[in-house]
């Protein structure tokens, strides 16, 4: 269990986290939500009830003791999935909707961009795609790319 002045957070025998206000009312099935996950993924985190309810804001991830910040960077990891895209290989047509071949950092694999507006730009110099089946992925830097990637990238743009 772990203590703060006016919360505990722990986790049950489920694996599902449990917050303790200050009042002494224990709430089940915690979620940890990132209010701003690219441009400040360690600042702004709520956690919230099952019904979306916010029980507690976290200012900054890095002044969390040690073992909150395990708990809410562990359920964060589970949640949220967005692989980050550090080359694109090559895509079956310059038209849409194509199959692009890209590496990750988890590995390689394929995505079906459905259009060009499936490529939103976040800030400078990000941009964030969704494939077909609904999973995001993301660009840190398109100018940190290789050439032949933000050649490939720029025809669609």
């Amino acid at each position: 269990m772990i203590s703060t002045p006016n919360y505990q957070l722990r986790r049950d025998t489920f694996g599902r986290l449990l917050l303790t206000d200050a009042d002494g009312e224990t709430h089940e099935g915690i979620v940890p939500v990132r209010a701003f996950p690219i441009a400040s993924p360690d600042q702004g985190i709520a956690l919230v009830d099952p019904h979306g309810h916010e029980l507690a804001w976290i200012d900054r991830l890095g002044d969390l003791p040690d073992e909150w910040r395990t708990l809410v960077e562990d359920e964060l990891a589970m949640r949220e999935f967005m692989p980050v895209i550090g080359r694109i290989v090559s895509v079956s047509s310059f038209a849409t909707p194509s199959t692009w071949q890209v590496k990750t950092n988890h590995g390689d694999t394929r995505l079906v961009l459905k259009g060009e507006e499936d490529i939103r730009r976040l800030a400078p110099p990000a941009l964030l795609i969704a494939d077909s089946n609904g999973i995001y992925y993301l660009i840190r830097d398109r100018q940190a790319l290789d050439q032949n990637s933000r050649k490939i990238l720029d025809r669609f743009l």
